[in-house]
């Protein structure tokens, strides 16, 4: 019995020691997250933090956190009528012309069932023309290389 006893002791003690440094890890990684806004953008863009109240405006290197949106005029306008549907993401990894964003737009009212923008269209769509243009480059921009050097 006293076996027993000291097993079941031990099993305690294990699970009570992961248990503690699990709430050590969690707080760790949340009091990181808050002190570094950029770790807390790029986990939020993959879906493993829940952006909140508390951070939901904040703005690091003319990025907004939340949505990974550039900060320009007529950001909240974009994040009311885009992010509601889809995530931002969707509309950051693409980039059109003006005419480009007003056709997806014109798409997404005649398939997607989305609302009528009204005058919020214009400021949208100038919105995205700017910062989501087109640009002329292939898939990676060219290697520089400073010094080249003869393998042996």
């Amino acid at each position: 019995m006293n076996k027993n006893f000291d097993r079941s002791i031990k099993s305690l003690s294990v699970l009570l020691g992961v248990f503690i440094a699990l709430i050590a890890i969690l707080f760790g990684g949340l009091l990181y997250l808050k002190q570094n806004p950029e770790a807390l953008r790029n986990q939020a863009n993959e879906g493993l933090v829940e952006i909140s109240e508390e951070n939901n405006d904040l703005i690091t290197d003319g990025i907004h956190v939340a949505t990974g949106f550039v900060d320009d005029e007529h950001l909240q306008v974009v994040i009311q009528n885009c992010t509601s549907c889809h995530s931002a993401k969707l509309v950051t990894q693409n980039r059109m012309s003006k005419e480009g964003w007003k056709a997806t737009i014109k798409w997404m009212q005649e398939t997607q069932n989305l609302w009528d923008l009204g005058q919020n269209e214009a400021k949208i769509v100038s919105y995205l023309a700017k910062n989501y243009a087109p640009k002329n480059q292939g898939r990676r921009a060219h290697i520089e290389v400073a010094e080249w050097y003869e393998l042996k």
